[in-house]
């Protein structure tokens, strides 16, 4: 399969990386993955990749490197050190961090990486499992314009919506501002289906009505099913959900913005996980509602 497109490693394949990068597979690009599970990597062969044995050797021969981890700590140990990727890719690389980390390390990374002749653009996705798998992710990036532009051909292989919202760690800003808005809405979402049933309504019925006007979010759309059968399969761990709810207080702080109800909102994430929830998919946020409303979870 010889072409012109620029070769890929895929480091990080997980519920999101693994479909992603087969994604790229799929449109013609020559994809070598490496990740913790050797089943992971086995999965990334048989659509068609190649397996690495290691970060260091799946770089070295990469144009472009795309990272998929869950948060600041795995990108930093998989970018830093011996054994990391900027030590192992070539100059003139271009590394694109798809995971959804504090703004501030996606500024510290493309500032470290500039000394080794490396690009970097922060490129954090929101649709999670089901936008990855079809390929509609919507993805905010920062970075260079230039880089971007060259990014663009590939990342429209993995996505729908992709904007540079502005300078490196923006895309982090804005994927903080989305973890925000979701988690919000399904908490918005999850005390109206708590209220609708204990009223005896029918709440296939309501919750259709319901997204048909002004109330109606790509949330409900995607996450009516699990609220209706109690169907907690993650999709987005509340694990996630409770280090992104960090992310966006902790952001907000530093730039003096008040988040009174998203405050609120990352208290709630939190007790569901100390709860036990962590594992599942943040929609269960409605465990925690029928808990403060007297329901046995």
């Amino acid at each position: 399969m010889s072409n012109n497109l620029p070769k890929v490693a895929w480091i990080g394949l997980g519920i999101m990386g693994s479909p992603m990068s087969e994604n790229l597979i799929k449109a013609g690009y020559s994809v070598t993955g490496y990740t913790l599970e050797q089943d992971k990597i086995d999965r990334l062969v048989a659509a068609g990749g190649t397996g690495a044995s290691s970060i260091a050797d799946a770089v070295r021969d990469a144009d472009v490197v795309i990272t998929m981890v869950p948060a600041s700590p795995q990108v930093e140990a998989i970018s830093y050190g011996p054994d990391g990727i900027l030590e192992n890719a070539k100059r003139g690389a271009l590394l694109v961090d798809m995971s959804s980390i504090t703004p501030q390390t996606s500024v510290d990374l493309a500032k470290n990486a500039a000394e080794k002749g490396i690009r970097v653009l922060d490129a954090p996705v929101s649709g999670g499992e089901a936008g990855a798998i079809e390929a509609v992710l919507s993805i905010m990036v920062g970075g260079e314009q230039a880089d971007f532009d060259a990014a663009k051909p590939l990342l429209e292989a993995l996505g729908k919506t992709i904007v540079l919202c502005g300078p490196h760690g923006s895309g982090q800003t804005v994927k903080a501002a989305n973890q925000l808005i979701v988690a919000v809405n399904i908490q918005a979402c999850a005390e109206a289906v708590v209220f609708l049933e204990k009223s005896g309504v029918d709440l296939t019925a309501a919750l259709d009505v319901l997204n048909g006007g002004l109330a109606g979010s790509t949330v409900l759309t995607r996450k009516k099913d699990n609220f209706l059968k109690r169907d907690f399969a993650p999709g987005f761990r509340i694990d996630l959900h409770h280090k992104d709810m960090g992310i966006v207080t902790d952001a907000a702080r530093n730039v003096g913005a008040a988040l009174p109800v998203g405050g609120v909102v990352a208290q709630l994430v939190a007790s569901l996980r100390a709860q036990g929830d962590g594992g599942l998919d943040h929609s269960a946020l409605l465990r925690s509602v029928e808990r403060l409303s007297g329901s046995q979870v």
